[in-house]
């Protein structure tokens, strides 16, 4: 929601010292959103904390309504802030009520606009923690009190634990500010307060910027981005060293140290303005505030060295230094027109004690000492006195000063709970677990009982064996096989299978497309808008740039799904080639006996009969160690299933919070401890070399049984076709069990990837909205950029430029004394009557100043009668006539030297009479001072003369 008002502009307050005012924010249980986390994220119930979840809504409710300058709320800020410290290792930091986004940076050009047209810099976003914080600028940065000036709000809100600390830090830090600008710094004690309190809102102000800032995990809002922090605390410690400064000057400390101070106050105010000059937060105002301190402090501390020179005789760099500090108040007194008049009123005075101690050197060293004078350059650097420190927050940085038995701010909320990290931690082990039992020990299993099964099909067995030792009816194993297969309607499953993967699959790329769809809309749109308005109107950030992650996940998914395709098609392929043997082996014993041709040979020789049991033993043996790894791979997966390491992380988080109670719990700790665990599947690893050396050895005896097999059975083939057969059915099985397999895998890998494509349509939708939304805004500035403005405030600012503009103008005009009250200019008449006077005298124009002068009152003008205006005629001014010269301007004694015109009041006698004005009634606020008696000009008529449009006006 944004609140949107307009006024002509905001003054900066009338002191000295500037203060940070507070955030503020919209009343939020913090509680229920803890409630409903640990209730669907941790295994522990939310009754057990119900008192440290009361405990922490009355601690936010305290810490977000101490919004004034009272000593009280420091402690109720730092211990909620001390308490968001601690649990920041027990939750994410997204545990948050709502997400609410209402306003991005991105989408204000409108306000950026306004902000111009108001003399201002670009008004910052509102940044907020969970809930709504409102922070708009106030005369220099963007805080609550400029909104009642400015009247604009924007507010946006997100579920980030750190956004809430660090709208938290940035109040204390404001409160700190306030309570320094609160005491009596008319008092050494007043001035020791306030440096103590500048300095920690300096600490804090560091604090937020090196520590949470950093680990926000999202943009920061304006206010808080490194610039602005680094501008504000410089400011903070500017103004700790100018309260130790003044402290010093009270206490009638040594010149020489008073000048090293003021030298280093003048280096803070200049890093703080060089910073705020590269913020898109900080306004001019307070830019100008900083720079004028900066010089006002560089003069003092010339000022101060040259009291040190007078008084070690050093007369010649006495006045070189009074002379740079002339120069550095004169730099200072530039920034007059935006500086207050406290500021204001301290440089003047500085310039006029500078001026007389200059003007008094200079007398004493050309009459007596003197001595010569050098040129700056030749002028030592001042040395500097350091005294103002960021004093960093202990009590908040470090909870354990501040938490615990002996703890300021009590008991740790939440002690008991389960911290975040111990989750993560079980899941990264339980990841790292599966990982390593599926790669390191079931997927080497499985491949090599692949690869002993491609032996035997590359050998032709069991086929060419179960065809000489069964010449007629069916083997044993083949039985086995079918009866399996039918029980499990093996070629309806793999068919439901493959079609249940293809619909995972086209769920996947549908979601997909709907995810590009969004993003090549966005995109068009886009490109219509820069063609629409072109480039250079058009400047946002392009959408590949600004979605560079989701353009890149448009290539990676597509990648996954190509790939996939690929391995669909050749499981596809697979049930292609051996779909018509699998109808056999799915019907009757019949049909697989009249599919099997019965062999001529009734009894085997010797030789052959040795070598079939041979090769029969080895295969058998063969058979045995695929059903020992099938048991294997499910004992370690039963293993891994039963693996809890969760006892485990909570023994050593006991450990690790009884030994360091306030270290926040971090994954990283438990390394070790995953590695420990992870060493009991060390014999299942060194299990697979065993089996690898076993088979390798089973391999080997394999192919030399079935080489003497095939040399003994050599020239007989009475059996090939029923080999054949046998065989194919043997392979034919052997594929329906991998494309099960294969279609397994295929079905996790696109419920996987579902969440994928699921999650980056959802980021495209959402990026596309956003980038919707902003072009609309973007857009209606483009188109009505003041639309915001009614009329009368659009003249109010026409008449302030015109306003600010002649001011420039008279300011480089006027003389350096007491200016003359301007002209005022009258109507002419129409036809002035054709009455005979005498012309004008014709004397030259006196000097500036000429007005003066004494002497009797000359014969007043005459004014027609007429009121209206003859455009023809050009305007006529009434001006001053003292006695003496009459005064007139270079185009009025010109033209009447031509045209011989007066100025008549014509009255029953025919006489010119003076025409009365009340001078006191003669205002330009141009010139102040002609309201007072030193600009009045009584006893004065004024002179009648034609105004020619073509010259000009010139005054004085």
């Amino acid at each position: 929601m944004v609140f949107l008002k307009i006024v002509r502009n905001a003054k900066t307050p009338n002191r000295n010292i500037l203060a940070l005012p507070f955030r503020r924010t919209h009343s939020v249980k913090l509680s229920a959103a803890i409630r409903q986390y640990i209730s669907t994220k941790y295994d522990q119930h939310p009754d057990m904390f119900a008192q440290d979840l009361e405990a922490i809504d009355h601690l936010r409710a305290d810490a977000v309504t101490s919004l004034e300058a009272h000593v009280s709320g420091i402690k109720k800020l730092s211990a909620y802030a001390a308490q968001l410290v601690w649990i920041g290792g027990k939750f994410p930091i997204d545990v948050s009520p709502v997400l609410v986004l209402l306003k991005p940076f991105k989408e204000r050009s409108c306000l950026a606009h306004l902000a111009d047209n108001l003399g201002l810099k670009r008004l910052g976003l509102i940044s907020c923690g969970i809930q709504h914080w409102d922070s708009v600028h106030n005369e220099g940065v963007g805080f609550r009190e400029h909104l009642e000036g400015l009247g604009l709000i924007l507010i946006v809100s997100q579920n980030n634990l750190r956004f809430e600390l660090a709208n938290i830090l940035f109040n204390l830090a404001s409160l700190f500010s306030q309570l320094a600008l609160s005491t009596n710094r008319s008092t050494s004690d007043g001035l020791k307060s306030a440096y103590n309190y500048f300095c920690q809102a300096a600490g804090v102000l560091n604090y937020l910027k090196t520590e949470i800032i950093p680990d926000l995990r999202s943009t920061p809002p304006d206010d808080m981005d490194l610039m602005t922090l680094e501008s504000l605390e410089q400011l903070m410690l500017a103004q700790a060293q100018e309260c130790f400064w003044s402290r010093a000057v009270k206490d009638g400390y040594k010149d020489l140290l008073i000048s090293k101070l003021a030298a280093k106050v003048s280096d803070f105010y200049d890093l703080s303005a060089e910073n705020g000059t590269k913020s898109d937060t900080i306004s001019t105002e307070w830019i100008h505030h900083m720079t004028a301190k900066h010089h006002h402090f560089a003069a003092a501390a010339q000022y101060r060295a040259a009291c040190d020179c007078l008084e070690k005789r050093k007369y010649g760099e006495e006045i070189a230094r009074l002379r740079d500090s002339i120069v550095c108040v004169n730099e200072a007194l530039k920034e007059s027109r935006w500086i207050n008049r406290i500021v204001l009123g301290d440089l003047n005075g500085l310039k006029t004690k500078v001026s007389e101690d200059l003007k008094r050197a200079e007398k004493d060293n050309d009459v007596i000492y003197l001595m010569p004078v050098p040129p700056k350059s030749e002028l030592k650097t001042l040395d500097r006195a350091s005294m103002a420190t960021a004093k960093k927050p202990t009590d908040i940085s470090d909870p354990s000063t501040s938490l615990g038995g002996r703890g300021i701010y009590g008991q740790p909320l939440f002690s008991k709970l389960v911290p975040y990290a111990v989750h993560v931690a079980a899941s990264i082990y339980a990841e790292r677990k599966d990982r390593l039992v599926k790669t390191s020990v079931i997927d080497e299993l499985e491949g090599m009982t692949n690869q002993l099964r491609d032996l035997l099909q590359s050998l032709n067995l069991p086929g060419s064996l179960q065809a000489l030792e069964k010449p007629l009816g069916l083997p044993v194993s083949l039985k086995s096989h079918a009866e399996e297969f039918r029980q499990q309607d093996g070629l309806h499953r793999l068919r439901r299978f493959m079609h249940d993967v293809e619909m995972l699959k086209k769920g996947d790329h549908d979601t997909y497309q709907e995810g590009v769809e969004f993003i090549r809309s966005e995109a068009m749109e886009d490109d219509h808008f820069k063609v629409k308005y072109g480039t250079d109107r058009w400047t946002r950030q392009q959408s590949q740039l600004a979605a560079e992650r989701l353009y890149a996940q448009v290539g990676e998914i597509d990648g996954y799904l190509k790939s996939a395709n690929s391995s669909d098609d050749l499981v596809r392929g697979k049930l292609k080639e051996c779909e018509s043997v699998l109808k056999i082996l799915e019907g009757s014993d019949r049909g697989l006996e009249e599919y099997v041709p019965s062999s001529r040979r009734t009894a085997m020789p010797p030789e052959l009969q040795r070598e079939s049991t041979q090769l029969r033993t080895i295969i058998n043996e063969v058979n045995r160690l695929e059903s020992r790894r099938r048991r294997k791979a499910e004992s370690i997966r039963e293993k891994a299933k039963a693996d809890d390491i969760n006892p485990a992380i909570l023994t050593e988080t006991a450990r690790l919070e009884r030994e360091f109670p306030m270290q926040k719990i971090e994954a990283a700790q438990f390394e070790d401890l995953f590695e420990k665990q992870l060493e009991r599947y060390n014999d299942d690893r060194m299990m697979i070399n065993d089996e690898r050396e076993e088979q390798d050895q089973l391999s080997s005896q394999l192919k030399e049984a079935n080489r003497s097999f095939v040399i003994a059975r050599r020239g007989d083939s009475s059996s090939r076709d029923r080999e054949t057969a046998l065989q194919s059915l043997e392979n034919a099985y052997t594929k329906y069990k991998e494309i099960i397999q294969n279609l397994d895998t295929g079905r996790k890998f696109y419920n996987d990837l579902s969440k994928i494509v699921n999650r980056f349509r959802d980021d495209a939708k959402n990026f596309a909205y956003k980038r919707r939304q902003e072009a609309k805004q973007i857009e209606s500035d483009l188109t009505t950029p003041m639309s915001s403005l009614s009329l009368s405030q659009t003249s109010n600012l026409q008449d302030q430029k015109q306003r600010e503009t002649l001011r420039s103008h008279y300011n480089t005009k006027a003389p350096t004394h007491e200016p003359l009250t301007a002209p005022i200019p009258t109507r002419a008449p129409v036809q002035p009557p054709p009455v005979a006077s005498p012309p004008l005298p014709q004397n030259p124009v006196p000097a500036a100043g000429a007005a003066a002068g004494a002497g009797a009152a000359p014969e007043p003008p005459t004014v027609s009668a007429t009121g209206i205006w003859n455009p023809n005629l050009g305007i006529k001014f009434g001006g001053t006539q003292p006695v003496g010269p009459p005064i007139t301007t270079p185009q009025a004694q010109s033209h009447n030297n031509n045209n011989n015109i007066n100025n008549r009041n014509e009255n029953g006698n025919g006489t010119n009479e003076p025409i009365a004005i009340d001078s006191e009634r003669i205002h330009n606020p141009t010139y102040p001072n002609t309201r007072s008696g030193a600009g009045r000009l009584s006893n004065q008529a004024f002179q009648a003369g034609q105004w020619d449009p073509n010259q000009g006006l010139r005054f004085g």
